[in-house]
């Protein structure tokens, strides 16, 4: 192999060959990652998401994994909306020097292998000495047969996966590292409201998160029309309720409007690709003041913006001909002009110049902690995990915490 300390990124990444990955494969024992067009399909022909591996949650009681400095890294990747959530809640709560955070890469020309390191000097993550996220999971669980997905939270110490709960590891950034964050803090994920935050989180996680991987992924016509009339729905319940609301929940940012976010950051110059015809994100006026507002907070920007998947999008694409808009048009798109943010949602709220709801002076870790639920989107059914399955107690479009929080 060539020497690689004196490449960019993006020439380490076109001088990452498959026969190299396959060396590298076989020297740490990882198997090919396997196709979820293939393997999570069910005898419709939607796409039935895998439910995540490692689930051990955070907590207090014995057997829960432990809060620590300097332990954990965020194994991560720009374009995945799942793994941008625990960056941005990270980075919101001021955690930054106390879990890292790493980002993965292609393996080898085709991916062969999934999430490796390939822009990275050596091929191999600088933490951990790894050449593919598979071998944490191969080291926790020799018997791990799934696919290695981004967020995965890493104990770099005994380099092997520990949690990649996307849908509840920021909870746990939020609560069992409270004791690390500043005391000033926003509270994300207030423990008197976590009941209804739970419930909406699981479902906006079919309706909206998942929504174009039920339709990128799917099999049949069936499906796809099911996901694709699930989707529209979702978004006008969503704007519907963002016309009275600053937030989802109000006046204040909570761990819901960072996972709304990272999915509806992408939709115009990303997951459009994949779908079809579907309405810009930009035509939805309150959804579309409400992401640039979002948009103007480092912690969102820096971690998940819209010219960053766009330039992603069109490294991707190696057509001469019938180039696509990504190539011919997003290079020209002024995208500080277009998201430029008016201010006029501000209006919405009774406390305009403060986005978060702050921790009260003298609360301490103990009042604030407490179990995290769990979610019906980790269960081994199938069945389980049907979308039909994400139902609210109030609609979508209604706020249940108006003027509570």
């Amino acid at each position: 192999m060539a020497n690689t300390t004196e490449l960019s990124a993006e020439e380490l990444l076109a001088s990452y060959t498959d026969e190299e990955a396959e060396g590298y494969a076989k020297e740490v024992g990882v198997d090919p990652r396997p196709n979820e067009t293939i393997s999570e399909i069910d005898e419709r022909g939607a796409f039935i998401r895998q439910p995540n591996a490692f689930i051990q949650p955070f907590g207090d009681k014995e057997g829960d994994l432990k809060a620590e400095a300097n332990r954990y890294a965020i194994y991560w990747a720009t374009g995945c909306n799942w793994s941008n959530r625990p960056v941005i809640v990270r980075d919101l709560l001021g955690l930054q020097d106390v879990i890292k955070d790493q980002k993965t890469s292609h393996s080898g020309q085709t991916n062969k292998y999934g999430h490796g390191f390939g822009d990275q000097p050596g091929h191999k993550d600088a933490l951990t000495g790894a050449y593919f996220l598979s071998e944490f999971y191969k080291r926790a669980n020799p018997d791990f047969k799934g696919r290695a997905t981004t967020p995965t939270l890493v104990d770099i110490i005994e380099k092997k996966a520990v949690n990649n709960d996307y849908h509840r590891l920021t909870n746990y950034l939020e609560v069992q590292f409270r004791p690390f964050q500043p005391k000033d803090a926003p509270d994300l994920y207030p423990k008197k409201f976590r009941k209804e935050i739970d419930e909406f989180n699981d479902w906006l996680f079919p309706h909206i998160n998942n929504a174009h991987y039920r339709m990128a992924f799917c099999q049949s016509p069936e499906a796809y029309d099911e996901a694709y009339e699930d989707f529209k729905e979702s978004l006008d319940k969503l704007e519907k309720r963002l016309e009275t609301n600053r937030f989802i929940f109000g006046d204040y940012i909570t761990d819901s409007d960072v996972r709304a976010y990272v999915t509806l950051v992408r939709w115009d110059v990303s997951y459009y690709r994949n779908v079809g015809p579907i309405r810009p994100i930009r035509e939805y006026k309150n959804i579309w003041g409400y992401i640039r507002e979002l948009n103007t907070i480092p912690a969102f920007h820096n971690n998940s913006n819209a010219r960053t998947l766009a330039e992603a999008g069109r490294r991707k694409s190696g057509a001469k001909l019938f180039r696509s808009y990504s190539d011919r048009i997003l290079p020209k798109v002024d995208f500080e002009k277009l998201w430029a943010y008016d201010g006029e949602r501000r209006k919405l709220s009774k406390t305009p110049d403060e986005l978060f709801l702050r921790h009260p002076e003298n609360e301490t870790y103990e009042d604030y902690a407490g179990e995290i639920s769990k979610t019906i989107w980790n269960s081994p059914d199938w069945a389980d995990r049907n979308p039909k399955n994400g139902v609210l107690s109030v609609d979508a479009s209604i706020n249940p915490l108006k003027d509570l929080l």
